[in-house]
């Protein structure tokens, strides 16, 4: 069974991801919110992004995401893969 707040990525361990900070390895696509749009949002590489919440419980495989000044979308199986978790 799967615990409210965690995300199952594919290798099978759970992840608490809220309030972590993680350092882009890999270019990531993010979906941004503007005036009622869904615009996507590249990250590059060295950009530092912070969980905000997530995963969703309506959707497990989303996370929401701050970076700089914009609030992102991003799957958490991206976060996994591309990202390295930062101090």
């Amino acid at each position: 069974m799967q615990r409210q707040g965690y995300a199952k990525p594919s290798q099978g361990r759970f992840l608490l991801l809220s309030g972590k900070r993680f350092l882009v390895k890999a270019p990531i696509l993010g979906i941004q919110t503007v005036a009622h749009y869904r615009e996507v949002v590249r990250v590059p590489a060295g950009e530092i992004v912070e969980i905000v919440s997530g995963p969703r419980p309506d959707d497990k495989r989303l996370v929401d995401v701050r970076w700089g000044t914009r609030q992102l979308v991003m799957f958490a199986e991206d976060i996994q893969n591309r990202t390295e978790q930062t101090p």
